[in-house]
């Protein structure tokens, strides 16, 4: 049985925080709140608590883990060194969503953490919560999502527990995450860097500040990836997923369509489409504000699996800014397909 330990935003949590980090110093996992989504925590350090990670979620083993650190300083561990966009980055963007692809100092790190590659991802989150836990626990955490692999991202304790209960001791519960997609990735080992996962993040802030980057090429079936989110597919509901242009007219007829033939319709959108044909609506919110949309959009997905439904239509948006990662999951989600 999984426990769910509460932590007070305001209040003295060193109680709490000291249940997860002897958990973890005991090789084993435990989920703990981001601003981004819940991660599935383990010493990254200890090769046999990384494992149970992937055990825990059904992940492949060659999908590497992201590292979470509270302290700059910590990278002196366990990176060969810190290209100097990377230090600009960081200094503008840490902490928060923003995981930094950098070279590791061999024999630190468990290999398993980084798929046996000569890189790895770090980041250092901003949320309270994960920032004092990672403080008190002093070394470094890997942590991917707390899902089964391939579902969506948790944003709750509840996500967690609904994927999770009985495969893992222990969730640290620090209320809704803020942003609700996962953090932006950049490869800083290669020049120009390279853009491996849009997010809240986007492509025209970290330009702002590092100058030109790249996007992350075709990945060769046979070969590891550099980052998570890279090779497999991603925060599929039950239900198939279609993503629709809402306000293209013809879009409507599509869904009656759908609904003469007998499927039930799931529709995820933001207020204004409430309207369109569907038998169930999840709200995205009242306004087209994309970090609103971000914020619910895994819930919206995970709300899909508890309604009685045969397609689940989804609102697209511009690949612009934020747009650019909303549409990254969305595509991930419906594996390409369109209604």
């Amino acid at each position: 049985m999984t426990k769910c330990v509460h932590v007070d935003r305001n209040g003295d949590n060193t109680k709490s925080y000291q249940q997860i980090v002897d958990n973890w110093l005991k090789g084993e996992v435990a989920a703990f709140p981001t601003e981004t989504v819940y991660g599935l925590g383990a010493d990254a350090r200890n090769a046999e608590a990384v494992a149970k990670i992937f055990h825990a979620k059904g992940r492949p083993a060659d999908n590497p883990l992201i590292v979470h650190i509270a302290r700059t300083q910590q990278l002196q561990g366990f990176i060969e060194f810190v290209p100097e966009k990377a230090k600009l980055a960081m200094d503008i963007f840490w902490p928060g969503p923003l995981t930094a692809i950098l070279p590791l100092k061999k024999g630190t790190l468990a290999p398993n953490v980084s798929a046996e590659l000569s890189t790895v991802g770090v980041r250092m989150p901003s949320h309270l919560i994960a920032r004092e836990l990672l403080q008190f626990a002093g070394i470094p955490i890997a942590a991917p999502s707390a899902n089964s692999s391939g579902k969506p991202s948790p944003t709750t304790a509840s996500h967690v527990l609904e994927d999770l209960d009985g495969r893992i001791p222990y969730i640290l519960d620090g209320g809704p995450s803020s942003a609700g997609l996962e953090s932006t990735i950049v490869d800083f080992t290669v020049e120009p860097p390279a853009l491996l996962r849009p997010g809240s993040i986007t492509e025209e802030m970290l330009t702002s500040v590092i100058g030109e980057m790249t996007g992350a090429g075709t990945l060769k079936e046979q070969q590891a990836p550099k980052a998570p989110g890279m090779k497999y597919t991603h925060y599929a509901p039950d239900a198939p997923v279609r993503l629709a242009n809402l306000d293209d007219p013809s879009t409507k007829g599509k869904l009656r369509d759908l609904q003469k033939q007998g499927k039930r319709i799931a529709l995820i959108a933001t207020n204004r489409h409430q309207a369109l044909p569907h038998d169930e609506f999840l709200s995205l919110g009242l306004t087209d504000d994309l970090q609103v949309v971000s914020s619910q959009l895994f819930a919206a997905l995970r709300a899909c699996n508890k309604l009685n439904v045969d397609i689940i239509v989804a609102e697209a948006y511009p690949k612009e800014g934020l747009g650019h990662a909303l549409m990254n999951r969305l595509e991930k989600a419906a594996g390409g397909a369109w209604l």
